[in-house]
């Protein structure tokens, strides 16, 4: 999935709408109908897994915002050889995909993460549930006048995201990298900044990667595909590990409608997901920069049912 705050691989999410009575996104829930190739989508076409063991073929409809990208040709070729024919319904807005999945207009959707599932949930009560995980791309720290975080000065300025996803997301970075802490809030702001070695500046996303230019940046958290536009993709001076906290509900994941993520027709798109043969497409296509996630679905479900709990009782 491409756009403007994540990078090419990554379920790259927009500015998510203030919740009501909360400081949580509300994500607007209407019926909706998705034309697909000039055709209503119908009711999802999944059948029993049964039919599967039996020779029969089944379908699986997997929505996504990034059909364009090149593994879903080769995931649908390896699944095809364990009698499913996946079939990818692409989306263009990312309001559309959960809605669709909750009325089973698809069975499965691949576009989001973690943090952006947990929003929908409290905001709908659809219980949308985590298949597996799929990849993670990590939001680094650039800069063109130190080769590691520990040479920043103290007091440098230091370019981030303002919108409220990417922020908060930057924000927890620059915490694991050493440079501030934060108090425990799920999604900070700078006003949740406790103490701080360096001066954080807000800037709309396209701008950190042409900030570097200004001497008196010291450094830039840059979304993966500014920085490929930039020619900085693999010049990051810290990345966060997929695995520290501060990581986990950056997550991407295969969702479907609750008790049906065991489901083993499902469990089966989730590993060919993780097969050499996709994985490697998924890696050249994110300029080497997304990370496949090994952590099995019930690490990654008792994340998610944490970050949910966490904002419920923030609300």
């Amino acid at each position: 999935m491409s756009d403007r705050t994540n990078g090419p691989t990554g379920p790259v999410l927009p500015e998510k709408p203030r919740r009501r009575g909360g400081l949580y996104a509300l994500i607007a829930v209407a019926a909706v109908a998705v034309i697909v190739a000039g055709a209503l989508v119908i009711p999802r076409l999944f059948t029993s897994s049964d039919d599967t063991a039996g020779g029969e073929r089944t379908t699986v409809r997997l929505g996504t915002t990034d059909a364009a990208q090149g593994h879903w040709p080769v995931l649908e070729e390896i699944l095809s050889e364990e009698g499913i024919d996946l079939e990818v319904v692409p989306f263009d807005s990312y309001e559309t995909p959960n809605p669709a999945l909750a009325d089973g207009s698809i069975d499965l959707n691949a576009f989001q993460h973690v943090d952006y599932l947990s929003d929908h949930n409290n905001a709908t009560g659809d219980g949308l549930a985590v298949v597996g995980p799929t990849i993670i791309v990590p939001l680094p720290i650039y800069s063109e006048q130190y080769s590691d975080v520990a040479d920043i000065p103290e007091g440098g300025r230091v370019a981030i995201p303002q919108d409220a996803t990417n922020q908060a997301r930057a924000l927890k970075v620059l915490e694991s990298a050493g440079l501030l802490e934060l108090n425990d809030a799920t999604t900070p702001t700078p006003a949740d900044v406790v103490t701080s070695r360096v001066q954080v500046e807000p800037v709309d996303a396209s701008l950190t990667a042409p900030a570097l230019q200004d001497p008196s940046i010291a450094a830039a958290i840059v979304n993966n595909t500014f920085a490929t536009d930039a020619g900085i993709i693999d010049k990051a001076i810290y990345s966060v590990d997929p695995s520290d906290a501060n990581s986990w509900p950056y997550i991407n994941i295969i969702a479907s409608r609750a008790g049906e993520e065991d489901d083993p027709v499902f469990q089966k798109v989730w590993e060919a997901y993780h097969d050499p043969r996709v994985t490697e497409i998924v890696v050249a296509e994110s300029s080497g920069t997304a990370r496949i996630v090994e952590e099995q679905p019930a690490q990654v479900r008792e994340w998610l049912a944490e970050i949910e709990d966490e904002k419920d009782a923030g609300a």
